[in-house]
């Protein structure tokens, strides 16, 4: 793969960077060109970068659904402000 700037890997990590701000987050990213990130890729079928986990769980690929995102935070941690969420993203370099 060349290493082609992706906008919306960019765009991705300055969100889940501001979020990280309000929210316990750790933002845990990998480059989707190592043997790690397209593991990742192929494990939960994503067709595009950057691939949004959260958890472990799949939350989006390609462009980030903010409000959507915004949203889970806000009601998962209106109730449990102390519960820390891993989210982990791959993308390309």
């Amino acid at each position: 793969m060349d290493s082609e700037t992706c906008h919306f890997c960019e765009d991705a990590h300055r969100a889940l960077t501001a979020l990280a701000a309000s929210y316990p987050l750790a933002v845990d990213t990998v480059d989707v060109r190592s043997e790690a990130g397209q593991a990742l890729m192929a494990r939960h079928r994503a067709p595009m970068s950057p691939l949004v986990l959260l958890d472990g769980t799949f939350f989006s690929s390609g462009r980030l659904p903010r409000r959507k995102l915004e949203k889970l935070l806000k009601n998962r941690y209106d109730d449990a402000p102390s519960t820390a969420v891993a989210a982990r993203e791959t993308h390309h370099g």
